[in-house]
């Protein structure tokens, strides 16, 4: 199984996060195939810890999940294309002769490969996408992009969406799922200028994935430990609910009147904080560009008040990530998940 090999097979979309399943499929519409519309969408969530830093600790618990997510969302395809963590990834560039033929390049590059994978070739999944001409000596060598990930990581998503009844054509890293997405984002949203240095922070239940882009390319990454299991596990505390009355509650607003003052602002304040971090990090290492947009996306960037909270720690211009503003949605999709 390759880790991102094209396909011109109609696929849905799976994203396994630490809280949820969530199922999109897209189809091509319009003059040229050039739009994009909406045909199917459903999120289920999943029981504490059937996903720990990332990584599948519950098959069954997740399986169980992607068969009602599949169920709510009612896709009649059957490939999907799953990612998984930049940090379950080992991916590094190297320099190829250009002459190669496609059999010799696979062969050279699974021989190159073990300087730079640290697991016996049998332990793992390799796959290399070739980049084009190499900067320092393009008439002569091509950059390949190299990525590997531990078989068990793969086979166990592989194994949750085959309970569903799917079967995975593509597994992506998400990292470059990322980037991709973004691309269309940027076409979408007059406000951001490709050529910007842009930051993208993507706010989850457990971590906070902080990108930087030059030329809609990702020069930067950083993980910090901040999401919005934080929030729900102070509502938890401080209410005295059960971890999943607390997330529920929170999803539907049905909290108490001292919620807003007492919980929900100083969260919206430390997400500030953690962004403004994760900027001086990328500036202290030393990265030519001055951050001129800042995108937010994930759960918590649909807190009301947290672009503005935001945008008054770290100035310039803050926006939300909105994927869909262009596409139109099929009359069975429920608009409101």
């Amino acid at each position: 199984m390759g880790l991102f090999r094209a396909t011109q097979t109609s696929l849905v979309g799976i994203d396994i996060s630490s809280t949820a399943v969530k199922l999109l499929e897209l189809n091509r519409v319009g003059k040229g195939g050039k739009s994009y519309r909406v045909e199917a969408y459903a999120v289920e969530p999943l029981p504490m810890n059937a996903v720990e830093d990332k990584a599948i600790k519950d098959v069954e618990a997740v399986g169980d999940a992607m068969r009602r997510v599949t169920k709510r969302a009612g896709t009649k395809l059957s490939h999907c294309a799953v990612a998984v963590a930049g940090s379950a990834v080992i991916t590094k560039t190297i320099q190829m002769p250009a002459d190669l033929s496609d059999a010799d390049m696979s062969a050279s590059i699974e021989m190159e490969s073990e300087q730079y994978i640290p697991y016996p070739s049998d332990e793992v999944n390799l796959d290399y996408e070739i980049l084009g001409p190499s900067e320092n000596n393009p008439d002569e060598e091509v950059d390949v992009l190299l990525a590997a990930s531990k078989k068990e990581i793969i086979e166990d998503r592989i194994a949750a969406v085959e309970m569903a009844g799917f079967k995975a054509k593509v597994v992506d890293v998400e990292l470059f799922a990322l980037e991709n997405a973004f691309t269309l984002l940027a076409q979408t949203d007059p406000e951001i200028d490709s050529e910007d240095t842009i930051a993208l922070v993507d706010v989850g239940a457990t971590v906070m994935t902080f990108s930087v882009l030059q030329n809609l390319k990702i020069i930067y990454t950083r993980e910090q430990s901040f999401g919005g299991n934080q929030l729900t596990e102070q509502i938890q505390h401080r209410y005295g609910l059960s971890y999943e009355e607390a997330s529920m509650a929170k999803r539907t607003g049905n909290l108490p009147e001292d919620y807003e003052d007492e919980l929900l602002e100083p969260f919206k304040e430390a997400m500030g904080q953690e962004v403004s971090r994760a900027i001086q990090y990328f500036y202290n290492a030393g990265i030519s560009g001055n951050i001129a947009h800042t995108v937010l996306a994930g759960g918590c960037a649909s807190i009301p008040g947290v672009v503005e909270t935001i945008s008054h720690k770290v100035g310039g211009h803050v926006t939300l990530a909105n994927p869909f503003a262009s596409m139109s949605v099929a009359a069975g999709v429920n608009k409101k998940i």
